[in-house]
């Protein structure tokens, strides 16, 4: 079974963001969103460059910061098919989602996905760590996922 170093993973998650990232970028090229969408979208946008570079910070200050995975036989599979299904789990895909959105409401869809998938990688990270750094860290993280949910939830609704 492969077994993910904590180098990979942090990998991992430095590239959900990146995707992220893309998504949010052209989704604000957009000419269809309202105000109050586009400073949502802007803020997430930035974001997942904030996340990327925490995730980028634990890599060069220590690659072994994760500490290691309970199970690497169940949690190595797990995460890799998460991160193989990610919505985004191709840097065109964002792209073409933003793109190809028929309306606002698509596209905050879309984004809510996208942090749900996100969610998922980071809940199942955390649980499988023992080390209380880096739960720490990922938690932090998992709280302001949860917060773009919300705020993503919010605008859907504010749209009907």
């Amino acid at each position: 079974m492969e077994k993910f170093s904590s180098d990979e993973i942090i990998e991992l998650a430095v590239q959900i963001e990146r995707n992220g990232f893309l998504f949010y970028d052209q989704a604000l090229k957009r000419k269809d969103l309202t105000e109050n969408s586009r400073k949502i979208l802007e803020h997430l946008r930035q974001e997942e460059i904030n996340h990327e570079n925490t995730f980028k910070a634990m890599r060069v200050s220590d690659t072994e910061q994760l500490g290691d995975l309970v199970n690497w036989q169940e949690a190595a599979a797990y995460l890799k098919t998460i991160a193989a299904t990610h919505i985004f789990n191709k840097k065109n895909a964002a792209i073409k989602l933003a793109i190809e959105a028929e309306n606002e409401q698509d596209i905050i869809r879309n984004a809510i996905q996208f942090e749900k998938d996100t969610l998922l990688f980071f809940y199942s990270l955390c649980r499988n760590t023992d080390d209380e750094g880096s739960k720490k860290i990922i938690d932090r993280i998992i709280d302001e996922e949860v917060g773009h949910v919300t705020e993503l939830c919010k605008m859907l609704e504010s749209l009907r």
